[in-house]
């Protein structure tokens, strides 16, 4: 399992014109990620978890300060690396945990045999185990989307735009080479994370006139859609 210290994190709404004017402006200063495809970007699919009383969603729509989700990960439909991720939120700064898991045990998982959460013996899974029992945590809706993302090592600075997104409620397309079926449409999101500090350079590039700071959620979105 892997554990990351707490790092900020901006969001924006922004919209095609802002993601062409990044293009031009990013590269000269940072380097693509390296999950990108061509150094075009890559696809996420994520699925959440939440209970019956939507636990996750009412938190993040009350803004309660101290917050938490687990979701399972992957990236470019590449099956064999998935990862159970716990992202939390205290006091504004945001934490990640995370733990890998196998295609045969996320199918187990996605067939509703959370015990293999419990054999792996790995902490964040068996913590997730737990929740699922007196929290009645299950998985509950799929999130995918297109990212760009663009790494500068000073202030181990991420910036990324996600755009092209996409949910479902039927869990089982988790595991399905295509996108997801249903459009979030004209949705673009440019999000800026760093450590202690934001470089100038950095937080330069990204200055876009009139847009402001957002608490966008995809998950959110996905919901409420």
């Amino acid at each position: 399992m892997n554990k990351f210290h707490g790092r900020h994190e901006l969001k924006h709404y922004i919209n095609y014109a802002d993601v062409i004017e990044l293009r031009s402006r990013l590269p000269f200063v940072a380097r693509p990620d390296e999950n990108s495809l061509d150094g075009k970007g890559y696809r996420v699919k994520s699925l959440y978890f939440d209970n019956y009383n939507d636990k996750v969603l009412r938190e993040k729509l009350d803004s309660v300060k101290e917050r938490e989700k687990f979701r399972l990960r992957l990236y470019n439909n590449d099956t064999s690396f998935i990862r159970l991720e716990k992202k939390s939120k205290k006091s504004g700064i945001c934490f990640k945990e995370s733990a890998f898991i196998s295609e045969d045990e996320c199918r187990r998982i996605l067939d509703g045999d959370f015990v293999v959460l419990k054999e792996k013996g790995n902490p964040l899974c068996l913590e997730l185990y737990a929740k699922m029992y007196y929290q009645q945590l299950r998985p509950k809706n799929i999130v995918d989307y297109f990212r760009e993302a663009y790494v500068y090592p000073i202030g181990n600075v991420r910036v990324t735009m996600d755009y092209d997104i996409r949910t479902s409620q039927s869990i089982h397309d988790f595991l399905k080479e295509e996108p997801v079926s249903i459009p979030i449409s004209g949705v673009y999101i440019l999000e800026v994370k760093y450590d202690n500090f934001l470089p100038e350079i950095i937080r330069g590039i990204v200055s876009l006139s009139s847009r402001r700071s957002t608490s966008f959620s995809k998950y959110v979105s996905a919901r409420i859609i």
